[in-house]
């Protein structure tokens, strides 16, 4: 779903007004716009229904070493406001470091889907590419948290990296 600029509904004016060059400064609060979608992964075996707390304002990534090479934009869903739907047993479970966060993925496919937050364990992060009707490059421009020094490991709490930037190529 788009807006008449062309980016996917719920984009918050907060992230175009920022300044690209803030990059660690504090990281703005999206409008919340809480909103249901419904997902899979790419295999169709795990599907799920999610309430996005903050709807597509959420929009990020982060610069972690997991995330990098990831490479999913994620949205804010509460803990307990996804429903699995199908594929519960398909589901696997990664987890590194200090083990506190939870990454699942498909086990036939690979599509990671959620997972669960180290900064805050009661938010999910959501795949973007996963939910119906939405893809990462519907958005023009992410945050990039920054994750290489986590947010529970500095007292600033979350902070800005950077951001992505998307253009389409003219037709």
């Amino acid at each position: 779903m788009h807006d008449a600029t062309g980016r996917a509904r719920g984009w918050s004016a907060a992230l175009d007004a920022a300044a690209p060059g803030a990059a660690n400064a504090a990281m703005p609060e999206p409008q919340p716009e809480p909103e249901f979608r419904n997902g899979a992964c790419h295999c169709g075996a795990v599907r799920f229904r999610v309430r996005l707390s903050e709807g597509l304002a959420s929009a990020l990534r982060c610069n972690c070493s997991f995330c990098r090479m990831r490479g999913a934009v994620a949205v804010t869903a509460r803990l307990g406001d996804l429903e699995l739907l199908e594929g519960a047993g398909e589901l696997r479970l990664y987890q590194f470091h200090t083990m506190q966060a939870e990454h699942h993925f498909c086990g036939r496919c690979g599509i990671y889907t959620h997972h669960r937050r180290r900064s805050n364990p009661d938010e999910l992060g959501v795949n973007v590419a996963c939910l119906e009707g939405v893809s990462p490059f519907d958005f023009a421009r992410v945050r990039v948290l920054e994750g290489v020094v986590h947010p529970k490991d500095h007292p600033g709490g979350k902070q800005i990296a950077g951001y992505l930037h998307y253009e389409a190529k003219p037709e």
